[in-house]
């Protein structure tokens, strides 16, 4: 990571060169966004022997640490090239303003009532007649019993929700309903229901429902120390583009997948909860305007 004083500043270093030799064993490798990194000396080294690991990155001065691998945590604190130049001779600085914000999409799902259903059905059946074993029968199997059922369609693209089903005419309490299946909400409804006694009538009721899925532009305030800039967004934001006023031109830099920016180099890790994050550190010749405030930025 990055030496500095101020520990906000201490930003991980991706992409930084690392050569591992023990023995006679030399491993390469290059730290990852979150600035670690993993390799494997082979032929392998005897316990307690030391190795050396020596890191570079072109921003930095080189770093080499002597080491122990004795399940110990190491750190690796290289320290900036300060004074760079810019990138043409003489030019000057360009003057990032601190209020840079990130303009993301992200997928919103809106669901809106775009109708009603409401149908009966009958049941028919005749009374006190005895089952003898022939189903349907009554639920202590004494009584013959009849089932009905209907079956309704929301239509393309359309679900049922808030689905009700009663009995409204007829010997209701000697009725079953069969229970609904509604997960995920059905296009096509279909109802059953059983009478052991006299016909008997039951209304079918719900409300119909259509999801849209539609892109909703979101924004993002990155966190500026120094000359890092540091932002999150959710896991399923896309096409992501930092808006920047640069020497006083308000200018949009599309990021797309390869975290291309003409000022700045950025990198994106993914947090096990899929939180992205990104780092970005300016380039020689651009500044982030000074402020007095903490660091925390806010929407214009």
């Amino acid at each position: 990571m990055r030496r500095d004083t101020d520990p906000r500043k201490q930003t991980p270093l991706a992409g930084v060169s690392i050569v591992v030799t023990g023995g006679s064993s030399t491993a390469k490798t290059q730290s990852d966004a979150s600035g670690f990194f993993k390799t494997e000396l082979k032929p392998g080294i005897l316990p307690g022997q030391a190795v050396t690991v020596r890191f570079t990155q072109p921003d930095y001065h080189p770093l080499e640490m002597t080491v122990s691998p004795l399940n110990q945590l190491v750190v690796a604190r290289m320290d900036p090239v300060l004074g760079r130049p810019a990138e043409t001779p003489g030019q000057k600085e360009v003057v990032i303003k601190n209020d840079v914000r990130v303009r993301y999409s992200v997928k919103v799902h809106n669901t809106s009532n775009v109708g009603f259903a409401a149908k009966a059905f009958g049941v028919q059946n005749l009374g006190d007649v005895p089952c003898n074993n022939q189903p349907p029968c009554s639920p202590d199997e004494k009584w013959k019993a009849s089932t009905g059922s209907i079956t309704l369609d929301a239509q393309e693209g359309n679900v049922f929700s808030n689905i009700r089903v009663s009995c409204i005419a007829g010997p209701c309490p000697f009725t079953r309903i069969e229970p609904l299946k509604t997960n995920p909400p059905p296009r096509y409804l279909k109802v059953t229901a059983e009478s052991w006694s006299d016909t008997a009538t039951f209304l079918v009721e719900a409300e119909v429902t259509h999801t849209r899925v539609a892109d909703s532009i979101r924004y993002s305030y990155p966190v500026i120390f120094g000359p890092g800039m540091n932002f999150t967004l959710p896991s399923g934001a896309e096409g992501p583009s930092i808006e920047a006023t640069l020497n006083g031109d308000d200018i949009v830099f599309p990021l797309g997948p390869a975290l291309i920016l003409s000022w700045a180099t950025c990198t994106k890790e993914v947090s096990p909860e899929h939180t992205q994050i990104y780092r970005c550190e300016l380039k020689p010749g651009y500044t982030f305007q000074q402020s007095s405030g903490t660091g925390s930025n806010t929407g214009r």
